[in-house]
């Protein structure tokens, strides 16, 4: 596999209103009945679990892409990485969906960290929802699994054990490679996002997920590490 042909990337996701209240009441029905699974003590509710909407893609939307890859003209030493971030969903989704249109399809490789299980799908069924045509790449339908492409960093740390979940962060963590966690984690995004309008602060968030995400599919791919100064944060 050419590393060259490998786009990792990751997303950044929020609830698509910014409170429980502002729901059209089917919507609000509905979210009842997902939230009585995520309500695990008095304290919680159907208000309080909805900051959580985020990470279903039937209530919540994409704010931000983040995605990297290694630079045709400098090879291997240097990954440049950039975002689409908006409030507009359509807008960022139809971008996203045109530039991996541009991508040349029979070698484009995803790569992302729970990518099977996120964000791939996520991205998917957002674009569904927008009415944007799914890209050649996020097209799994009626594909065998060795026809589909993805690279799942979380797969490959797994070793066939389906039982386990391992964050990228933890995963950073035990294989001696910097938190992208600095400033924010995904926690917090719903907060940043509609209590302080601070998108930039996730898109910056989203790009250092992806250097991060590099870092720990060079390593467990047996590849050396790449040098900070080469990993480039394209404005």
């Amino acid at each position: 596999m050419n590393n060259q042909d490998i786009l990792f990337l990751d997303i950044e996701t929020v609830p698509e209103r910014a409170s429980y209240d502002l729901l059209p009441e089917r919507t609000k029905a509905l979210w009842n009945k997902k939230a009585k699974f995520l309500i695990k003590s008095e304290g919680d509710s159907y208000q309080s679990t909805y900051e959580r909407a985020g990470i279903y893609a039937e209530f919540g939307k994409v704010v931000s892409i983040a995605f990297g890859s290694f630079s045709r003209s400098e090879g291997l030493s240097t990954i440049r990485v950039q975002d689409l971030s908006g409030h507009d969903e359509f807008q960022l989704l139809t971008s996203f969906s045109e530039y991996l249109e541009s991508r040349p399809q029979k070698s484009l490789r995803l790569c992302a960290h729970n990518g099977k299980e996120f964000d791939f799908p996520y991205l998917a069924r957002r674009m569904i929802i927008n009415n944007i045509p799914i890209p050649q790449c996020l097209r799994l339908s009626g594909k065998k699994p060795w026809e589909i492409h993805h690279i799942d960093t979380m797969e490959m740390w797994k070793f066939g054990d389906y039982k386990n979940f391992t964050s990228l962060d933890l995963l950073a963590n035990v294989l001696d490679i910097p938190t992208s966690k600095s400033d924010i984690d995904g926690s917090e995004v719903c907060r940043v996002y509609y209590k302080e309008n601070d998108l930039p602060r996730i898109a910056k968030y989203c790009k250092r997920d992806v250097a991060v995400l590099v870092q720990v599919y060079l390593k467990l791919s047996g590849q050396p590490a790449l040098s900070p100064k080469n990993i480039v944060f394209v404005q």
